[in-house]
């Protein structure tokens, strides 16, 4: 059956409005049972240095634990290609249509209530820009937010919406470290392009809309994935304080392999259909099962990411490399892979030595167990440990 967007809906739409309906709820229930790894933003509930060395990233290299994520990964992105080219593929794709097409029949609709549910909740919460580490004492930006809400419901206005949230964005830089704020930029571009394109239905770049935004997310999960491999201490309170994450797995085998997790699926969002969609489904599953642990924080500050990933898992367009070869297709994973990595990882690195001094004397943090800490311990966020004080040396 043909889809498009006017609206019209044949006998059987009526269930599949039920299903579409239905099917975050149910990825929500299944999500809080399932046993999977809560990808918490570490910077949201731990004091930290954001200037501190990162780790060499030849310790990540030389990391086993690493290297088994990336093959494991790798071997599952190859079966997917291989399905995805068979006759199965097109089975699993014609059940995702089925289950979705009701949500991407209104997609943009969705996706303007998401942005306008965000920004009301990042009112609510108050003295933020954006994102609930980027805290703020001017009221006006809570109000400023509010407005952007508003902005997004009408296309004559959603242009106003996209420049106050790169506006927003700059604004902060008065208060924060530019390398800081990149951690947002790229969901920040992705979700303000959208609501410029999404403007002008009669631009020829209208259909562009929602790769500008998928773009957006995945190179944002990418970035901030980066951390558990530059600051692995960063997230030694948090599973610490909370061992169920790791299901049984060593802390520092968990945590390389998490980043890994969330590095590959950023990077599968770029890939084939099947791959996309299906990571899109994995990242929903495992954003929501962060709620349960962490709370109201981590569903608001993630709600822009997993909104988008619903309309991405939705999506039934091609995308990806168009290879003919089973081959060259499979080949092009790892070579994708290796790519993503050092663009990504090379930046994050390279931008970081260039903005901070290293050299330059700076507080030592200690734990109780004399572990040296990148990051501030605070009262209002002990994480399980006494609070040291902090001296130079």
């Amino acid at each position: 059956m043909t889809l498009d967007r006017s609206g019209t809906q044949g006998t059987g739409w009526g269930r599949l409005g039920r299903l579409a309906v239905g099917a975050p709820i149910v990825s929500t229930v299944a999500a809080l049972l399932a046993a999977t790894p809560a990808h918490a933003h570490v910077k949201w509930f731990a004091p930290y240095v954001v200037g501190a060395a990162p780790a060499p990233i030849s310790e990540t290299l030389a990391n086993g634990w690493f290297w088994m994520g990336i093959v494991l990964v790798l071997v599952f992105f190859a079966v997917t290609v291989v399905v995805e080219r068979s006759p199965a593929g097109t089975t699993i794709g014609t059940v995702l249509d089925r289950f979705t097409s009701p949500l991407w029949l209104r997609s943009d609709d969705f996706m303007r209530a998401i942005i306008g549910a965000f920004f009301v909740a990042i009112f609510a919460v108050g003295g933020v820009y954006l994102t609930p580490d980027l805290q703020t004492p001017n009221e006006w930006v809570s109000w400023l937010q509010l407005l952007i809400a508003l902005l997004v419901f009408s296309r004559k206005t959603m242009p106003l919406a996209a420049a106050g949230i790169i506006g927003l964005w700059v604004i902060a830089l008065r208060d924060y470290d530019f390398f800081h704020l990149l951690d947002y930029l790229a969901l920040g571009v992705g979700v303000a392009g959208y609501l410029a394109l999404a403007a002008f239905p009669e631009s020829k770049y209208y259909q562009y809309r929602f790769a500008v935004l998928r773009w957006g997310v995945a190179i944002a999960l990418m970035w901030s994935s980066l951390e558990k491999f530059a600051y692995a201490e960063w997230f030694h309170p948090l599973v610490e304080e909370r061992p169920f994450l790791t299901f049984g797995m060593p802390r520092d085998t968990f945590i390389p392999m998490a980043g890994v997790a969330e590095f590959t699926m950023g990077f599968g969002l770029l890939w084939t259909a099947l791959i996309r969609r299906l990571s899109a489904i994995a990242l929903i599953i495992i954003f929501t099962a962060a709620v349960y642990p962490f709370g109201r924080i981590d569903l608001v500050g993630h709600a822009l990411i997993m909104g988008t990933l619903f309309l991405i898992a939705a999506d039934p367009t091609p995308s990806g490399l168009k290879l003919k070869g089973l081959v060259p297709a499979i080949g092009s994973v790892p070579a994708g892979l290796l790519a993503a990595l050092v663009i990504i990882a090379g930046s994050y690195w390279t931008l970081h030595g260039a903005f901070y001094d290293y050299v330059a004397a700076q507080p030592v943090v200690t734990a109780p167990d004399g572990e040296l800490l990148t990051h501030m311990p605070n009262a209002e966020h002990p994480h399980g440990m006494a609070v040291p004080e902090i001296t130079a040396q």
